[in-house]
């Protein structure tokens, strides 16, 4: 997202201000010169709020960022999160496997986690057992066993995994691979039954590949076991109560690959709604690449992530640009944010 301004706090409130936000978040109170983590929950309304506190010194006292947690947001369709129909159909078909591995791949912030949260909300039934392990857990989801790691008491992503693969496990979601160890855990949970969902940090679907291999996995043992990657980014939403349509000039619609010169654009203009910004709630952009016979022999070959993306293209992958520029075509986001998160 983009920062903005929506009120100032009198400098003399500080003190008490972040000392409540300690109380509340059970962090030592009196420890002012190191980083500190917690999190606490309110009731507003009829929500139940969750929020995470990162408590950080800086040479102006200490700073409080504070990520809200909406804990209806996690039982949200994937409709809702921004998908359309055709790259929706994709991923469908991927984490309706009974096994495999799924990857959703993006940087921090990029709304990954919600993405998982919402598919094992459709995979969630009786019949299904499904454990995670997290860092942290984010949303508590009714019948499925949500564990969170604690390197300090020696519980990492990589000792939760091979704890919860002796757990007979239907579905396995990893909150992210980060190591090498981690990452065998998982796909060998892959090629043995299980279906595993987990993230990633690239920049788009084609590098996980490359970044799996790089880590020291084997190829054979990339290609043989992960299924899809979806990559994503989160772009503003324009408001619906002040967008305002333009036309973008001949020139400008043939650089975008644009055929009709008589496409209506919306770009942000500012409301009270919106808070002059132009824009009220994210989307979702993603790239859904399914790992084919010939995608898996690229990476068998150990080719790079721009030869798996040339192919990947041309078995039909609407890139992360094609499906931002989508959504410009929609009215659903503007030209610019698309570029701003993508480019």
């Amino acid at each position: 997202g983009v920062l903005h301004d929506i009120m100032s706090v009198p400098k003399k409130v500080q003190a008490g201000l972040v000392s409540r936000f300690k109380i509340m978040s059970d962090i030592n109170i009196a420890e002012h010169r190191i980083p500190q983590d917690g999190r606490f929950s309110v009731k507003v309304g009829s929500k139940q709020i969750d929020l995470r506190v990162a408590m950080l010194p800086t040479v102006y006292g200490e700073n409080v960022t504070l990520r809200i947690l909406d804990k209806s947001q996690a039982l949200l369709n994937l409709e809702d999160l921004g998908f359309l129909p055709d790259t929706l159909e994709k991923f469908k078909k991927a984490y309706s496997q009974a096994y495999g591995a799924l990857l959703v791949t993006g940087p921090t912030g990029s709304g990954k986690s919600t993405t998982l949260y919402a598919t094992l909300n459709i995979l969630n039934s009786p019949e299904k057992k499904i454990i995670t392990v997290e860092d942290p857990v984010e949303y508590r989801l009714p019948g499925i066993i949500q564990t969170q790691v604690n390197p300090i008491a020696g519980l990492t992503f990589a000792t939760g995994l091979r704890s919860i693969v002796r757990c007979d496990p239907d579905i396995i979601m990893v909150g992210e691979i980060r190591d090498l160890e981690t990452a065998k855990i998982a796909v060998e949970s892959a090629l043995t039954g299980h279906l595993v969902l987990s993230t990633l940090h690239t920049n788009d679907a084609p590098s996980a590949l490359t970044r799996l291999i790089e880590m020291g996995l084997e190829p054979f043992l990339v290609s043989s076991s992960i299924d899809c990657v979806l990559a994503q980014r989160l772009a503003r939403r324009l408001c619906k109560h002040c967008k305002e349509e333009y036309q973008l000039s001949d020139k400008s619609l043939a650089e975008l690959g644009f055929k009709d010169k008589k496409m209506t654009f919306y770009r942000a203009k500012g409301c009270k709604k919106c808070l002059n910004t132009g824009y009220k709630g994210r989307a979702g952009i993603y790239e859904v690449m399914p790992v084919t016979d010939t995608i898996a022999g690229l990476c068998v070959e150990k080719r790079s992530a721009e030869e798996v993306r040339k192919v990947a293209i041309e078995e039909g992958m609407q890139t992360l640009k094609d499906d931002g520029l989508e959504k410009v075509k929609k009215g659903i986001t503007s030209l610019e944010e698309v570029m701003r998160v993508v480019v």
